[in-house]
């Protein structure tokens, strides 16, 4: 019985991931955009913002401007998601289409490969694990501004279609959501206001229900699109199959390169990569496909694959975190040996 509750205790959070998915197929309206839980709002702002606002009370100020400086990290996060992701995604497009996959759903496919990290779910999953949280907001925030260039002209490239997406509208969401909030937390932290202990001695449980709140929500979303759609279930079934297949080894990948440059990144370092690098944002995807795809009777096959993607992503994260706590706290003491030591260890 004891080992039962214990066994409960340290699985809570992938339990409370199955009960989300549960909940959110017995009524999708509930938690789907423009529903009674209005996740345009509470998700979009409210609980993003509160993401941010604890980041800003937790991390030290040095922390966050040493997190500029990290060169090779941001570019590494940057060019993996941005270039490698499009470029393999194509080549496994141009395998797929010789086996007759619906040209629509690899439409999908290229055009998830091409969008930015999420503001949200790679924070709060680097944070709960107890990576480089300060990396993970600055790329964050770094890949939805570059997002706005660099989206548009890898879909030009791969697609041959173009858009423009509104920079205004993309600086208005991280200041209120990221940059504000983070500000607030830092000020609040200067001052020491009463209760900041308090708040920081709960605020990995907040930001795991905030998680929860996040997966219930996107659940939703995808089993009101896949209801409204009239989508059949083999386009479905292979879309998941797929999709699936291409995050276990885009973070099998991730992993594997980050982990060998052990003299360029810290472990905190590569679990901040395996989460940014390999995330893709919902956010800007759903918009855009709207604007390049809005006229097509195909817009519910093309966005098939980024409804998938998106939730499957912080499904695979949250699986992943509990085993990514024991494997970062076993390195990091084998990280922070004497060089001799450490080669005398291999």
């Amino acid at each position: 019985m004891v080992d039962l509750v214990e066994l409960i205790r340290k699985n809570w959070f992938l339990g409370g991931v199955l009960c989300c998915i549960f909940l959110a197929e017995i009524n999708p309206e509930l938690g789907a955009r423009g529903g009674p839980l209005k996740p345009e709002i509470t998700i979009k702002y409210l609980t993003v913002s509160l993401i941010f606002f604890i980041s800003g009370l937790s991390l030290r100020t040095s922390e966050l401007t040493n997190a500029i400086y990290q060169v090779k990290l941001h570019c590494f996060i940057q060019v993996f998601t941005m270039i490698l992701i499009p470029i393999l995604m194509l080549l496994l497009v141009k395998c797929l289409s010789v086996f007759k996959v619906n040209e629509w759903i690899l439409k999908g496919l290229l055009t998830v490969s091409c969008m930015p990290p999420p503001v949200s779910s790679a924070v709060i999953l680097t944070r709960t694990v107890g990576g480089n949280e300060a990396a993970a907001i600055f790329n964050s925030a770094l890949g939805s501004l570059l997002g706005v260039i660099v989206t548009p002209l890898t879909l030009l490239y791969f697609l041959g279609m173009s858009t423009l997406v509104p920079l205004s509208n993309c600086m208005f969401q991280l200041a209120t959501t990221v940059l504000i909030p983070l500000v607030l937390g830092q000020s609040a932290r200067q001052f020491e206001f009463i209760g900041l202990r308090k708040i920081l001695q709960f605020s990995a449980p907040i930001g795991q229900i905030s998680l929860l709140f996040i997966i219930y929500s996107t659940f939703c979303d995808t089993f009101a699109a896949k209801e409204e759609s009239g989508m059949n279930a083999e386009d479905v079934l292979s879309t998941l199959v797929i999709v699936l297949g291409v995050q276990i080894f885009l973070l099998y990948l991730a992993f594997a390169v980050a982990s060998r440059f052990g003299e360029w990144f810290s472990p905190s370092d590569v679990v901040t990569i395996l989460f940014c690098a390999t995330h893709k944002s919902l956010t800007l995807g759903i918009p855009m496909l709207r604007i390049l795809f809005g006229g097509y009777s195909h817009l519910a096959q093309i966005s098939l694959p980024l409804l998938i993607y998106h939730p499957t992503q912080i499904l695979l994260g949250g699986m992943l975190a509990t085993q990514l706590g024991p494997w970062l706290r076993h390195t990091r003491s084998r990280y922070h040996l004497p060089q001799s030591i450490r080669s005398r260890n291999h």
